[in-house]
């Protein structure tokens, strides 16, 4: 049976103790959050940005095709035969949060792009095979 041996080999020192913050600046570096809590609050920006685009200027132009003349109002009315009771099912918002979602889904394609295209900041295409 083999026997455990609890002697420290004495030519390894031991690590030096790091201060609290010292392991936490450490973390940030090596995981890239702050690179990645920046992106964050960008892309945070940019979606209200987006929102707004399409809420303000591509809402409109899409209203200006249709009977009601707003794409929010778009809406089909359901009544339950039995109880009488319609419901109301509005399909419009539904249509402008998905414009809203393919634009901003474009945009971080295109970031996507350009940033592997000239490799800032470390980021590579890993759907390609090297």
């Amino acid at each position: 049976m083999p026997k455990l041996c609890l002697v420290s080999d004495s030519s390894t020192p031991a690590p030096a103790k790091k201060s609290l913050m010292t392991e936490f600046i450490d973390f940030l570096k090596t995981f890239g959050v702050i690179g990645l809590a920046i992106a964050f609050v960008i892309g945070a920006a940019a979606s209200k940005l987006v929102t707004a685009f399409v809420t303000d200027i591509i809402t409109p132009i899409v209203g200006l095709a249709l009977p009601s003349g707003d794409l929010k109002t778009l809406s089909y009315n359901v009544t339950n035969s039995v109880t009488g009771v319609t419901t109301k099912f509005s399909y419009g918002d539904l249509i402008a949060n998905i414009i809203d979602f393919l634009i901003i889904a474009f945009i971080v394609f295109l970031m996507y792009k350009a940033l592997s295209r000239y490799k800032v900041f470390g980021v590579e295409d890993k759907t390609k095979k090297t």
